[in-house]
């Protein structure tokens, strides 16, 4: 565990960490964090949009700060959530958004990078983003930590493996985590989005049920946030259909899922084995 120990601050104002907050579902969550009167900081390895989008949106000096992070480099992102704490103190809660979503091909040799590349950055990268905050907050006996699942991690999908299987290993990690530290007041919360119109999903190649808008998930995923709730699909319908899924039998399942298209993949890549 970190320690670092929080530096004394005199603003009554919480504090949120967000990573992936250049763009996208951070980005929303950070516009949507600021109107509700928190203090931002915000982690990206683009650190000019978040900067740019910064002062577009006229936030005060004093209400937000940005670092430098590559969630996929653990020095990196420990090292930003460190210093979070000695500039701004210890957050009220702590958000692991940051993610990629890339299709694969078992078959390619080049698509096991792929896999290592996607577990690096939502599953390791998730751990690490925590890392630094949970001695804090445990002695603390309060805080949030947000985790950002998918429905995808509800049940695999053809050419979905990557990122099924990394969110299906976000969504266990974060229960694991939630009963390790509700003894000790620090609440874990699991969102799950659906399809949320951002540019990780504008590449898709087939139909994406109730389509969001990120300003709305953002605003679905702050009430559960503030509500501290243990886990939430959004939007709901997602929900319902996820567990649709979960309960169809194997073969009606493969039966429903051929030919469905596939995520797109890395630039250069093969056409998918059938």
């Amino acid at each position: 565990m970190s320690g670092v120990v929080p530096v004394a601050t005199h603003d009554p104002r919480p504090l949120v960490f967000i990573t992936g907050a250049s763009s996208g579902i951070g980005q929303a969550l950070a516009a949507r964090f600021h109107r509700a009167g928190w203090r931002l900081a915000l982690a990206a390895r683009r650190t000019a949009e978040i900067e740019s989008w910064a002062r577009a949106s006229r936030l005060g000096a004093d209400s937000y700060a940005i670092y430098s992070a590559d969630v996929t480099d653990i020095a990196s992102i420990v090292a930003a959530g460190e210093a979070c704490i000695a500039r701004q103190g210890l957050p009220d809660a702590v958000i692991a958004n940051a993610g990629i979503s890339i299709g694969m091909d078992t078959a390619d040799r080049g698509d096991l990078d792929v896999l290592a590349q996607t577990f690096a950055t939502n599953n390791i990268g998730m751990a690490a983003t925590f890392h630094p905050f949970v001695a804090g907050m445990v002695a603390r006996g309060s805080g949030r930590l947000v985790g950002i699942g998918s429905v995808a991690g509800i049940r695999g999908l053809p050419g979905h493996g990557a990122y099924c299987a990394s969110k299906a290993g976000a969504i266990a990690y974060c229960e694991s985590l939630r009963g390790e530290l509700r003894p000790h007041g620090v609440q874990v919360v699991t969102l799950c989005p659906g399809y949320i119109d951002t540019p990780l999903t504008r590449q898709n190649r087939y139909g994406m049920p109730f389509l969001m808008a990120p300003d709305a998930f953002a605003d679905k995923a702050f009430a559960a946030i503030e509500a501290g709730v243990s886990y939430r699909v959004i939007p709901w319908q997602m929900g319902v259909v996820a567990k649709l899924l979960r309960l169809l039998p194997n073969p009606l399942f493969d039966r429903l899922l051929t030919g469905r298209a596939r995520k797109p993949r890395r630039p250069g890549a093969s056409t998918p084995s059938s």
